[in-house]
């Protein structure tokens, strides 16, 4: 509900929106909803990053930066950075892999 709130006061200029893991334990329905939010609020001027590990909500982001290769002590390096696409033809990228995957199925 705060999250929702948040999303759609009125704020004067334009506003950057951090977000961890928004979509988490929502139904494909309710994420839906979210990123029907989020990309009006980019259509308005505004700036969103997520954390996000959800393969479609990844999958409609204009830019995606993938850290690991792993967890913990075997991530925090660049794997793959740029478009859906590019990260998706990216052979190192995990999150290529599930993006290849979700692309067939879609």
């Amino acid at each position: 509900m705060k999250l929702a709130y948040e999303l759609v006061k009125r704020t004067k200029g334009h506003t950057l929106y951090l977000l961890d893991e928004p979509t988490t334990g929502l139904h494909k329905n309710e994420r839906d909803k979210i990123l029907a939010l989020l990309r009006s609020l980019i259509k308005k001027g505004h700036s969103v990053i997520a954390i996000e590990h959800t393969v479609d909500f990844i999958a409609e982001s204009d830019y995606i930066i993938d850290l690991g290769p792993g967890a913990g002590l075997e991530g925090g390096r660049l794997v793959a950075a740029g478009t859906p696409a590019a990260v998706a033809a990216n052979k190192k990228s995990l999150t290529g892999m599930f993006l290849q995957q979700y692309a067939h199925n879609n």
